[in-house]
């Protein structure tokens, strides 16, 4: 796979404003292993290897099991995610499927039943800007880190 561009090189303000959104949720009051969880889902449902790659390895840094990373496209039938861990998931594939689904009230209810205004506001942004990083990606066919296999 060839990528089509450097998109940090030929839009290097767009993507500057795009690294301060991604600042703004350190502060957010989201927890970072939630946030990742929520990209790495959004990236899985959109097919970004990228962004898959990226968030596997994140949320392993910072100390996610590789059974919940394995599990988590089928998070609702696995007892490993927690409720509010579910709530983010369900608004996180309600978002990236947008299109469809509308975000519907009662999955927003069951969001604002585990997070305050501001966490709900914020990771609705998180999504909104996984959703971006993934179309970017895919389109201009980013390549993800290739890591050599051990010798035997």
């Amino acid at each position: 796979m060839t990528p089509r561009m450097n998109i940090f090189q030929a839009a290097p303000d767009a993507m500057k404003a795009m690294l301060a959104l991604e600042a703004t949720f350190e502060n957010s009051g989201l927890d970072h292993g939630l946030l990742e969880l929520v990209k790495l889902r959004a990236s899985q449902i959109n097919g970004c290897a990228f962004c898959i790659h990226m968030h596997v390895t994140d949320a392993v840094k910072h100390g996610e099991s590789n059974m919940r990373i394995h599990l988590l496209d089928a998070w609702r039938e696995s007892p490993l995610y927690t409720d509010r861990e579910r709530a983010a998931l369900n608004w996180t594939e309600k978002l990236t499927r947008i299109g469809k689904t509308h975000g519907p009230d009662a999955d927003y209810e069951m969001l604002k039943a585990h997070f305050d205004d501001k966490q709900v506001a914020y990771l609705t942004v998180a999504i909104a800007a996984i959703n971006f990083w993934n179309t970017v990606q895919i389109s201009l066919r980013a390549v993800h880190p290739v890591e050599q296999a051990a010798a035997a």
